[in-house]
């Protein structure tokens, strides 16, 4: 059975993730450094991480098996995951796969030179959208499929 692991701590879609889950009757793990409620709710399972970097990423690409997803931003994480057999998704929907992921890593190490030489400035990722919101909807819905 697939599990869905979220990295959880600044994961903006985790009410669509347990959405899903529900409706596919599918375990989810939220995994991240301050803890979660979960209400019960039978299918959702909160893990928590020490408060150091990299702690909910080791955590999820020690668990995750082939044929899981994990819902991250983080692209080191979702190499990981991808190299273990798993899927792995962005919130705004960008799938990380084999083919895909060189590229990912390259592009995110580029821009992390650019930003410590100056080349470019902070000012962070953009605004999330309903339509990155939808986006992810259709593609982890592909993905589980």
């Amino acid at each position: 059975m697939t599990t869905l692991y979220i990295d959880a701590d600044a994961c903006p879609v985790k009410d669509e993730v347990v959405k899903v889950a529900e409706r596919r009757d599918l375990p989810v793990v939220l995994v991240s450094n301050r803890g979660f409620r979960t209400g019960g709710h039978p299918l959702l399972r909160s893990v928590v991480v020490e408060a150091t970097p990299d702690a909910a990423d080791d955590w999820i690409a020690a668990a995750i098996l082939a044929g899981d997803v994990c819902v991250t931003n983080d692209v080191p994480l979702a190499a990981r995951c991808v190299a273990k057999g798993a899927k792995a998704l962005a919130p705004n929907g960008k799938v990380f796969d084999a083919d895909s992921m060189g590229m990912a890593l390259a592009v995110r190490d580029l821009m992390t030179d650019l930003r410590d030489t100056g080349e470019i400035s902070g000012g962070g990722p953009r605004g999330f959208s309903p339509q990155d919101r939808s986006r992810f909807l259709n593609a982890l819905d592909a993905l589980l499929r």
